[in-house]
């Protein structure tokens, strides 16, 4: 059995992870946003990079910290008691604090500001359920791919946020931590910081009822037989 990584090391990947995550939502949405003026392609640029490092990073870093780059998504192996409470506030930590060094490496390679707080209003009722909708599928997956196809988790999530980025109105953040990084960008994929609550609350919402639903759904059945009394011999 492989010796579970020292917290040190898991946080350093956590931490790691959301920064390349983050320096590649931010990142590519600053290139879309140069190459073209229409809005879909320049999306559809932010999408695919987007899935594709969650391929990745979830293959190479999960094995050390189990690849979690969001505080949601921690809370909820919290709950599950997957994860002591000090270790999950301390990978929260480590993840928001990569998330906002990654918008700071995007903004370095593009000749921006290092930090610059976004206008972009991302506000509203429907935005606000668009964050629960795509964080309840993420959490969804992962639960279910744990359970039925553990070596799947890295295509299952890259997929899941890709067709997500479409499928939501609000473009699929289902990440505080990543929320929080791109209310630190003046550009393509920024939010304004005084949306970012109504983000967070509906994102830990909707983790929080997946991992109601599919803790119900996945749950063992209990055996209904009755037992028949034996005869004695």
């Amino acid at each position: 059995m492989t010796a579970r990584p020292d917290l040190r090391r898991r946080l350093v990947a956590e931490a790691l992870g959301t920064a390349i995550l983050v320096a590649t939502v931010v990142g590519s949405g600053i290139m879309a946003d140069r190459l073209t003026e229409d809005v879909a392609l320049a999306l559809l640029g932010n999408t695919i990079p987007t899935g594709a490092i969650l391929v990745v990073l979830i293959t190479i870093l999960g094995p050390i910290s189990g690849a979690h780059f969001n505080p949601a998504v921690t809370a909820v192996f919290v709950a599950r008691r997957d994860l002591a409470a000090a270790e999950g506030l301390a990978y929260a930590a480590a993840q928001v604090a990569g998330g906002i060094a990654g918008t700071v490496v995007a903004h370095v390679m593009f000749e921006h500001a290092v930090l610059a707080v976004s206008p972009t209003v991302r506000t509203g009722a429907a935005q606000w359920f668009a964050e629960v909708v795509a964080t309840f599928t993420l959490v969804t997956v992962i639960l279910a791919g744990l359970r039925f196809r553990p070596d799947a988790i890295p295509v299952l999530v890259g997929l899941t946020i890709t067709a997500a980025y479409w499928f939501t109105a609000s473009t699929s953040f289902a990440n505080p931590a990543v929320a929080i990084a791109r209310s630190l960008t003046d550009t393509f994929s920024g939010i304004r910081p005084a949306d970012l609550p109504g983000f967070v609350l509906a994102e830990f919402a909707g983790a929080f009822l997946a991992a109601g639903l599919i803790g119900w759904l996945l749950a063992t059945p209990k055996s209904t037989t009755i037992p028949v009394a034996t005869p004695a011999e």
